[in-house]
């Protein structure tokens, strides 16, 4: 089944999206020093990335690794604090209407 939603960019785009989108990146990352900086100039660094997204320069940041070995050892592969956001951003636009479509076909 395919999903359309109409105005799909623009609504990813919207100020008012990466805003919150950016309240969720930093959940439980608040006091990192990334968000910290991020942070200290949001709305200036908000508007930027839109920016980019609008006139299609953005590129995503280079990935953190780093090991964990708590429950078993793993490799983690981190995106940085402005690409979440990106991530967020698409995903509160888009996961709504896929989730309709689960819901709709259950049972």
């Amino acid at each position: 089944m395919v999903v359309r939603i109409g105005n799909t960019w623009e609504k990813i785009i919207e100020f008012e999206n990466l805003l919150a989108a950016a309240r969720l990146a930093q959940q439980g990352k608040r006091y990192r020093p990334n968000v910290l900086a991020f942070n200290a100039e949001r709305e200036k660094n908000l508007i930027k990335l839109q920016d980019e997204l609008i006139e299609q320069t953005y590129h995503p940041g280079q990935y953190r690794s780093f090991r964990i070995t708590d429950p078993k050892p793993r490799l983690i592969s981190a995106a940085p604090y402005r690409d979440r956001i990106v991530h967020h951003a698409l995903c509160r636009i888009i996961v709504p209407a896929i989730e309709r479509t689960f819901i709709l076909n259950v049972g």
